[in-house]
């Protein structure tokens, strides 16, 4: 079972027992948060798609640790001008562990038909178009 969920504005493939680094959340290491916006559940094959999120569903998670990720050097140069520039970023995360994924029985959406059987059902008027009559052309002889 995995689901697609939303957590601090970037979307995760999670499942149960897994490590999540994401952007730093504003709660307390080893407090438990739940995630309301989940976007995709599959349970065993069956997938449910929420529009935008499934009602009902929910993700708990644990929170591990904060901590700072990799830096990343962005450096800025224009050849020949003498334009240098050289800055640094560390951004800040949150490591969290999935403990559960959870729904409380999500409406299953009715099979769409086929789009054959729709063509084939859908009759559509078409107007019939009178032609001009052809205009006659006249020998002039003078």
């Amino acid at each position: 079972m995995y689901a697609i969920v939303e957590i601090a504005g970037h979307q995760f493939k999670v499942s149960k027992d897994l490590k999540v680094y994401v952007n730093r959340l504003a709660s307390e290491e080893g407090s438990k948060v739940t995630f309301d916006k989940v976007l995709l559940l599959d349970d065993n094959g069956t997938i449910t798609l929420g529009a935008p999120a499934i009602e009902g569903a929910s993700v708990e998670a644990k929170v591990l640790q904060h901590l700072k990720g990799d830096k990343v050097i962005v450096f800025k140069k224009k050849r020949r001008k003498g334009y240098k520039k050289r800055n640094g970023h560390r951004q800040y995360l949150t490591q969290i562990v999935i403990e559960g994924i959870s729904t409380s029985a999500p409406k299953k959406a009715a099979p769409k038909k086929a789009a054959a059987e729709v063509v084939a059902t859908e009759e559509v008027a078409v107007p019939k178009v009178k032609k001009a009559p052809k205009a006659k052309k006249e020998d002039t002889k003078e």
